[in-house]
């Protein structure tokens, strides 16, 4: 068998269904073996646009996705999603072409040290330096990527390795099961958990994993635990609920941290650091009690006193089973501060200010997504509004990125939504400078047949980073731009244009967009006015009453 043909098989092995590719002439041997197999190829107009997707098929599958780009420029252009992956536990392994190893006539053109650049950024990254490795290094390479905590994998595939005869046989996957925290520490969680007068609980990013989403969810049902989430812990469990205390969207000074503050025991469920902190511990505070698939990284804001290491779903349903109906704590202030925040959100929800302000923006998208329907946010100002305000009611409904929180990869993570989920309403949010960045996609998303809506919040700048300069007190400088025409820009990728003009018709456009069916584009006006008012002066003043 010739090497690409195995390394095609290998993938097949591991159920591979889509390869997301911009190919160079270093891919070609394993182009034509991926053209015969059951893969399908998504070309992407750019490698970005490609490792985001399939960075997002594995942060909504739990399998890893897979990427494919060219030597030098190409690879480099993928380093971008392999830090997205990495920094937000999306299972990503990606395979890029090098010239021949063996014999080179080219000397170094092009020739970049692939593997060296991607090492930090990946759990593995490895050159195929004999095709008889390819089946230990797929099969380890997808074992890396998926297994806690997931991340990236680079596989380089040389040309004259690619084109080599192979005789070695596939390994196929195998099940695997995650260890339980022993019945001592679960045991002392219980303990403690009862003894505390304001016990809270805290759905980190972690915990936004299939199994552990089901069982979390039965946890507070049975219990009765208030709770608060991350950003990347959203729709974990219903935010809808009356124990739901908020979304840790800001680093200190909101609701959540009131209830932060009275709470007595914090019980953190998959904590992450690559997210902003959402408390910080101090020497005679709250007790911690950490529960996660590994050890804690302890550091001056966290050092949790009691540790909880296993399978997550596990180690909760048995906590569950131990409290079981024994939780007897006073809610009486979580229950006045819930109302506060649901006040709070709904405040400005119907302004009529035209361009539109961020509470409205939500609100109004709020009211067309369905409880299963996706959002997938580009990185910028909007993402605070939309953690605070954007009630969430199930995991991978809303795809934030607070992790590495890069620009541009909203539209493509939002076409991986629409591919995976065809029956549901995908919207992606995109400000105009995220937008822009990967805008080319469009075209992928029109070729695809792919059902999609895209709001462009257009504020002509870099709205956060603007935001960011007027609170340090200086000048307003360097972060405006001008913008295209995105009505037309859309239509002359084949998708369908919009622009929003009064506060009053954006839900009318967004839901006619999505009766419509196939790509459209809404340009939207924004004012970011408020983010000071509110977000710094306003809330400052209610929450102290608190």
């Amino acid at each position: 068998m010739k090497a690409s043909d195995l390394m095609v098989a290998a993938l097949e092995a591991e159920g591979v269904e889509y390869v997301f590719a911009v190919p160079g002439e270093e891919n070609l041997d394993l182009l034509e073996s991926l053209r015969t197999s059951t893969i399908r190829l998504v070309l992407a107009r750019h490698e970005q646009g490609a490792g985001f997707m399939a960075a997002t098929y594995g942060r909504l599958t739990g399998k890893a996705g897979v990427c494919l780009a060219t030597l030098g420029p190409g690879a480099t252009n993928l380093t971008t999603p392999a830090a997205y992956a990495a920094l937000g536990a999306f299972p990503l392994v990606i395979i890029t072409g090098q010239k021949p190893i063996k014999t080179s006539k080219q000397a170094q053109f092009q020739i970049v040290d692939v593997v060296s650049l991607f090492r930090p950024l990946c759990k593995a990254s490895t050159q195929i330096v004999n095709g008889n490795r390819i089946p230990s290094l797929v099969r380890e390479g997808f074992r890396l990527a998926q297994e806690e905590r997931p991340g990236a994998v680079l596989l380089e595939l040389p040309e004259d390795i690619a084109e080599e005869q192979t005789v070695e046989p596939v390994i196929p996957p195998h099940d695997r099961r995650y260890a339980v925290a022993g019945d001592a520490a679960l045991d002392e969680a219980a303990r403690r958990i009862l003894a505390a007068q304001r016990p809270l609980l805290l759905i980190g990013a972690g915990a936004n994993r299939r199994r552990a989403s089901k069982v979390l969810r039965k946890f507070v049902s049975d219990t009765g635990f208030p709770f608060f989430d991350t950003q990347m812990g959203k729709g974990v469990v219903d935010e809808d609920s009356e124990l739901y205390l908020g979304t840790a969207a800001l680093s200190s000074g909101d609701y959540v941290h009131c209830a932060i503050e009275k709470a007595d025991l914090i019980v953190n469920i998959g904590h992450d650091v690559v997210e902003k902190p959402p408390f910080f511990m101090e020497p005679g505070g709250q007790t911690v009690i950490h529960i996660n698939y590994k050890a804690a990284e302890v550091d001056q804001v966290y050092f949790p006193q009691l540790e909880v290491i296993g399978d997550i779903a596990g180690s909760v349903e048995r906590l569950g089973n131990r409290l079981d109906g024994k939780l007897q704590c006073d809610r009486s202030y979580y229950t006045v501060l819930h109302h506060e925040i649901a006040s709070h959100i709904s405040e400005t929800s119907d302004d009529e200010r035209f361009p539109m302000v961020p509470q409205r923006v939500v609100a109004d998208v709020r009211s067309v997504m369905a409880r299963d329907d996706i959002v997938a946010l580009d990185n910028g100002i909007y993402k605070i509004w939309f953690a605070r305000n954007y009630i969430a009611n199930e995991p991978g409904t809303i795809l934030l990125d607070n992790a590495l929180a890069t620009m541009g990869a909203g539209l493509p993570s939002a076409m991986m939504a629409a591919m995976l989920s065809p029956g549901r309403r995908v919207l992606a949010v995109c400000g105009d400078g995220g937008f822009m960045m990967n805008s080319q996609e469009l075209e992928t998303a029109v070729r695809l047949g792919l059902n999609l809506v895209v709001l462009v919040l257009n504020d002509a700048a870099y709205g956060m980073i603007r935001w960011k300069q007027d609170q340090l007190g200086f000048p307003d400088y360097g972060l405006t731009f001008s913008n295209p025409d995105f009505v037309t820009y859309a239509q002359s990728y084949g998708a369908t244009g919009h622009r929003v003009e009064r506060s009053a018709d954006l839900v009318a456009v967004l839901n006619a967009a999505f009766e419509a069916g196939g790509v459209h584009l809404v340009d939207l006006p924004v004012d970011y006015s408020e983010n000071k008012k509110v977000l710094i002066d306003e809330l400052g003043a209610k929450v102290c009453e608190l």
